[in-house]
C-alpha cells in the first residue's frame, strides 16, 4: 500500500516539476510548434513521453492530475487538430495490401491510433454536403468498384498512392505547364493527365493567338494551371462517357454504408457517391478480356497501372492491349478460345512503348497505328517502365507529310531534376 502511495506521489511530483519548468520558460509557446518536436524532446528528457502511448493519454493524465492547467491542454488539442490530416510514415507499413495478416495487437494499436489521428483523412474543405444531390454509393457498387480496380474487395490503395496528387511547377517558369510526378504507381496516371494538360494549352487556343508555339507553355500563370488541370480531367471523363455523360464523385463527411466482413474499409470509397454507374461498369467489363480482369496490378510492393487503365485515360476505352482492333489468333496463327481486345479508335493523345528487356528477348509488343498516330502530336511514353510525355506544338505534324522532313519534338519526364523542356530535332 505504501509503495502504491509512493509511486502516485512520485508521479504527481514529476508532473508538478514538468509544469513548473514549462511555466518558467520565456518562450514556452515555441514548445508547441507545427510538428510538436520541441514538446516531444522536452518530455522525452524528463522521461514522461515514454510512459504515454500517444497524445490522447497525455491529455487525459494531465487533465486528471492537474485540472487547473487547462491552457496547456487546449493548446495541445489545437496542435493535434492541425496535424490531423498529415500523413505519417509510421502508418505506411499498416497500409500495405498484405496487412490483413497482422496480429490482433497490431490491429488494436491501429484502431487506438486512428481514434486520435487519421493519417489519410480527407481534408474537411474538400467534403461536401450530401444534400447537393446525387446518389450515395451502395455496398454492391463499392464492391464492384474495388473489384474492377484491384480484382478483389480486400485490397486498398497503399501509402504511395494515398500521398499522390496533382501539383504544377512554379507559374511563369520554364516548366510552368508541367505536373510534378511521383516515382510510384500513380506516375502513369499523372503523366496521362499531363498529356491532356499539354493538349489543352497548345491546341485549344485561337488560331490567331500570338503565342501558338512552345512559348505558349512558358508563360502559364496559376489561374491557367487550374483551368488546364480542370479541362484535362473533364476531357478524360467526357471521353470515357462516350461524349454523352460524365460522372463526378463528391466526397461527403459521412459514410454512405457500413462495410461487410469481406470488404476492407479504406475511409474513402465509403464517403463517395458512385463514380461509375451500372452501364459504365458493364462497359468496362466489355472492354476488358480474359487476359486482364482489373485495372491495377500489384508488384514490387506497389500497385501499378495496367495497360487497360492507361488506355482508358487516353482513349476512353479500357482496352488491355496496344494493337489495333481485336486479335482472334495467336502469333502462330492458331485460333484463340476468346479474342484479345485492342484499341478500336484513334484518340487525340497517343502512346509509345519500348522495353530493353523485351526487345532483347524479341517479345516487344507492337503499338498499333491508332495509338502511334493520334489526332494531335502528343504522346505518353513508357520507356523501360518509366512514363514521360513527348509532344510537338505543330498541329500539322501528323497530317502534312511535308512536316516530316525536319521537325522538333519536346520531352518532359516529370522528374524534379528536369529544369527545362528537352528538345529533340528529328
Amino acid at each position: 500500500m505504501e509503495n502504491g502511495l509512493e509511486k502516485a506521489s512520485d508521479k504527481n511530483t514529476d508532473l508538478d516539476d514538468i509544469l513548473s519548468q514549462i511555466a518558467e520558460l520565456d518562450k514556452w509557446r515555441e514548445i508547441f510548434d507545427a510538428r510538436g518536436l520541441e514538446l516531444h524532446n522536452c518530455f522525452e528528457r524528463m522521461h514522461v513521453a515514454s510512459e504515454m502511448e500517444d497524445y490522447k493519454q497525455l491529455f487525459q493524465s494531465i487533465n486528471t492530475l492537474q485540472p487547473s492547467r487547462l491552457g496547456y491542454i487546449e493548446l495541445l488539442q489545437e496542435e493535434v487538430k492541425r496535424n490531423q490530416d498529415r500523413p505519417l510514415e509510421r502508418f505506411k507499413a499498416e497500409e500495405e495490401p498484405d496487412d490483413v495478416s497482422r496480429s490482433p495487437s497490431a490491429h488494436s494499436f491501429h484502431s487506438n491510433a486512428n481514434s486520435l489521428m487519421v493519417p489519410y483523412s480527407i481534408p474537411r474543405a474538400l467534403a461536401v454536403s450530401p444534400t447537393l444531390g446525387g446518389h450515395p454509393v451502395s455496398p454492391e457498387l463499392a464492391m464492384s468498384l474495388r473489384k474492377i480496380l484491384f480484382g478483389n474487395t480486400m485490397h486498398i490503395f497503399n501509402y504511395e498512392w494515398k500521398k499522390s496528387f496533382f501539383k504544377f511547377r512554379e507559374p511563369y517558369s520554364n516548366l510552368s505547364y508541367a505536373l510534378e510526378a511521383e516515382r510510384g504507381g500513380a506516375r502513369a496516371i499523372q503523366m496521362a493527365v499531363q498529356s491532356h494538360v499539354i493538349k489543352y494549352l497548345l491546341f485549344t487556343q485561337p488560331l490567331n493567338s500570338e503565342n501558338c508555339g512552345i512559348e505558349r507553355l512558358l508563360e502559364v500563370v496559376e489561374k491557367e494551371q487550374e483551368m488546364a488541370l480542370a479541362a484535362a480531367l473533364a476531357d478524360i471523363l467526357w471521353t470515357a462517357g462516350e461524349e454523352r455523360t460524365a460522372t463526378v464523385s463528391l466526397v461527403t463527411p459521412d459514410r454512405c454504408f457500413t462495410p461487410h466482413l469481406d470488404y476492407k474499409l479504406d475511409n474513402f470509397t465509403e464517403r463517395n457517391p458512385p463514380p461509375l454507374t451500372s452501364p459504365h461498369y458493364l462497359r468496362l467489363q466489355e472492354d476488358l478480356d480474359f487476359s486482364t480482369t482489373h485495372l491495377l496490378q500489384f508488384g514490387l510492393g506497389n500497385f501499378v497501372c495496367r495497360q487497360a487503365l492507361l488506355n482508358l485515360l487516353l482513349t476512353g476505352r479500357a482496352s488491355p492491349n496496344v494493337f489495333n482492333g481485336k486479335l482472334s489468333c495467336d502469333e502462330h496463327g492458331n485460333a484463340l478460345d476468346r479474342p484479345l481486345h485492342g484499341v478500336l479508335t484513334r484518340s487525340n493523345v497517343g502512346y509509345l512503348y519500348w522495353s530493353r528487356e523485351q526487345a532483347e528477348h524479341g517479345s516487344l509488343p507492337a503499338v498499333g497505328s491508332m495509338l502511334k498516330t493520334p489526332r494531335l502530336p502528343v504522346w505518353v511514353c513508357n520507356i523501360n517502365g518509366t512514363y514521360s510525355v513527348l509532344f510537338s506544338p505543330n498541329r500539322s505534324l501528323l497530317s502534312d507529310w511535308k512536316m516530316e522532313h525536319l521537325f522538333h519534338l519536346y520531352f518532359y519526364n516529370g522528374q524534379p531534376t528536369q529544369v527545362n523542356t528537352a528538345m529533340l530535332t528529328i
